[in-house]
């Protein structure tokens, strides 16, 4: 399992919501969102490789027992997932890569992710915005990632249709929300320490 992270500066994460919460309280929630992915990723039974989007901090929280640490790297969000991907698939059978800022994920979610990929060649799980929180695959299929326009409504839709093309089997997740500005954070419900 690759799990992406930012690294937790202000300024630098939860943009979107910083415009209106201010930058200590987002990197607060991003701080958050972390710890529960941290604690719902931990009860999973996979290897479990963190990339870092600007370094890796050996110091944190995230324990290089459960975690094994990596560097994103590539020049747009398509790309580092697929160079994480490919990473990772160069040694295992399959993958499956999620983000850090969608709280309803949980673990019998990523359980079922891994199950997918045993008779389909994709599994994904959509947001309410129309991107998506997960991704998996057996085989690295870098058209579901190269010249797609990120943060956008469709990237969900765009990612079916490229797969519809290649003639590719996926699975459905649940839809889930993601956290991206102050009513998504509102209607979580969520208090921070």
């Amino acid at each position: 399992m690759i799990i992406f992270i930012k690294n937790p500066r202000p300024g630098q994460v939860k943009t979107r919501l910083a415009a209106t919460v201010g930058t200590d309280k987002a990197l607060a929630i991003y701080r958050a969102l972390l710890k529960r992915i941290r604690q719902v990723t931990q009860r999973v039974q996979v290897t479990k490789y963190l990339y870092y989007s600007q370094h890796i901090d050996e110091g944190d929280e995230w324990s290089p027992v459960h975690f094994h640490k990596r560097l994103q790297s590539g020049a747009d969000l398509g790309a580092r997932m697929s160079n994480a991907m490919a990473e990772i698939l160069s040694f295992h059978d399959s993958v499956v890569l999620i983000g850090s800022d969608v709280p309803g994920i949980t673990s019998t979610i990523l359980d079922r992710a891994f199950q997918a990929l045993v008779d389909h060649d994709l599994v994904i799980g959509s947001t309410e915005d129309g991107g998506y929180y997960l991704i998996g695959m057996s085989r690295l299929q870098t058209s579901l990632f190269d010249g797609m326009v990120w943060s956008t409504e469709t990237v969900f839709e765009e990612t079916i249709r490229r797969a519809k093309y290649k003639g590719l089997s996926w699975h459905e997740l649940p839809m889930l929300a993601d956290i991206d500005f102050e009513e998504d954070w509102k209607k979580l419900g969520w208090e921070l320490d």
